[in-house]
């Protein structure tokens, strides 16, 4: 297959270069940009060298429109206007951008601060989480690749919530993540003096990934109660952990959680429930498409401590949009991305 990067010199395009470079059924990979054509990417990103010579290209209909798939790792607010023309004329588009995650415009706009899509291109994207949606994305036109945060979030408490062990009504998630989830532009928040030896929290009731994640846990759990997410800014380049608070229900123990959740994951290659464990990192993860997930139960308070790790840029972005890529084509969804992770 020939595919193609929009907006390939951010951290989410080096990632799928990455992943895509080893993928067995990858025979071209062109990259597009809108700021920088005619540079040379090995000259930008020189740990490619005589990997990935090639000039970067402009974006051009014609030129895209004959690829098999094209990725759009863009900031929020670009593909609204740049992927709809490519709907339906060739290529398998996998957005790793926010604009197609909600439904409902007017939620993208309050929450995101820019026009939303046209109602009829929200209405055919479908939403790019392969463990939850893996028929609806076989048939697709174009995948909504989900969030980071919400990755790690839904994987770990959806078949709790589906199944009805744990109370939706009062769910806390505390999530934190490293400063390669903030891209690749520099700024004040992620300047090395502002995040070295500091821990932060951000978007305090604010993050734009809250309508997202309600809106998937109403989706495929029928749990309509908004949530209380906080985020935080650790001083690390990669990783997620994603700590949910929830109320058992009806005395339901430790092990009928994780047996729920390794029921519902028994086939799902990406997703490990672990068990008999004193303690779980982001490192187990690192670079990998790999969602580890651990449940404990406090039987002093009755609460379940629920918690999710992925690396942000693989399974929270890259790798799983490769993923949805292999379900589209019918491919084993594993092809190219079942890298170990890299543990120091």
């Amino acid at each position: 297959m020939k595919v193609g990067i929009i907006g390939a010199s951010g951290y989410g395009g080096l990632e799928l270069i990455r992943l895509l470079h080893n993928h067995p059924e990858i025979e071209q990979i062109d990259l597009f940009t809108s700021s920088e054509v005619g540079t040379v990417f090995s000259e930008k990103y020189p740990h490619l060298v005589t990997i990935h010579d090639q000039p970067m290209q402009a974006i051009e209909q014609e030129h895209i429109r004959k690829l098999d798939t094209v990725f759009f790792s863009t900031p929020a607010g670009v593909t609204t206007s740049l992927l709809p023309p490519l709907v339906g004329v060739g290529p398998k588009l996998i957005d790793l951008a926010g604009d197609f995650r909600l439904k409902d415009p007017s939620l993208y706009e309050e929450w995101y601060q820019k026009d939303a899509p046209e109602m009829k291109f929200l209405e055919k994207s479908v939403y790019g989480l392969p463990e939850w949606n893996k028929e609806q994305i076989k048939e697709a036109e174009f995948i909504a690749n989900p969030g980071c945060y919400p990755t790690a979030v839904l994987l770990s408490l959806l078949p709790l919530l589906k199944n009805e062990l744990i109370d939706g009504s009062q769910l806390v998630i505390d999530a934190k993540s490293g400063v390669s989830g903030a891209g690749n532009k520099p700024s004040a928040v992620t300047h090395f003096s502002e995040t070295n030896e500091n821990f932060s929290i951000y978007k305090l009731h604010q993050h734009q990934h809250i309508p997202e994640i309600e809106q998937a846990m109403n989706l495929f759990a029928n749990q309509p109660e908004p949530i209380t997410f906080t985020t935080h800014l650790v001083p690390m380049t990669r990783g997620i952990m994603a700590t949910s608070y929830a109320k058992v229900n009806k005395q339901v123990t430790e092990k009928q959680l994780l047996d729920c959740l390794r029921e519902t994951y028994k086939e799902s290659p990406f997703v490990r429930v672990l068990t008999d464990i004193q303690k779980i990192g982001t490192k187990q993860v690192y670079g990998s498409n790999y969602c580890d997930i651990h449940v404990k139960v406090d039987p002093r308070t009755n609460r379940a401590t629920i918690v999710a790790v992925i690396d942000n840029l693989v399974k929270g972005a890259s790798g799983q949009a490769i993923q949805n890529m292999n379900i589209l084509y019918g491919l084993d969804e594993t092809t190219g991305i079942d890298n170990i992770p890299l543990f120091i």
